[in-house]
């Protein structure tokens, strides 16, 4: 899942960096919030779910996202 989620991210951002686990979105990887959104976007058609609103503000580092897919994405 975190080569998956990784792939994703390096269409949004752009690093000379490692990106790992603990790789903050805004603060490590640059992102602002309307691309975070967009970013949560991605990951929505590419596993085909639907991340609820109310979860976008908790998926703030690598991590975060790569276990938010292992819990809801088939």
């Amino acid at each position: 899942m975190f080569e998956r989620t990784v792939g994703i991210l390096e269409e949004f951002v752009e690093t000379d960096g490692e990106i790992t686990m603990d790789s903050a979105l805004v603060d490590d990887l640059g992102l602002s919030s309307l691309e975070v959104i967009r970013l949560v976007a991605a990951f929505e058609d590419e596993f085909d779910i639907e991340v609820p609103d109310r979860i976008i503000p908790t998926l703030r580092t690598v991590g975060d996202i790569v276990n938010y897919l292992e819990e809801n994405a088939e």
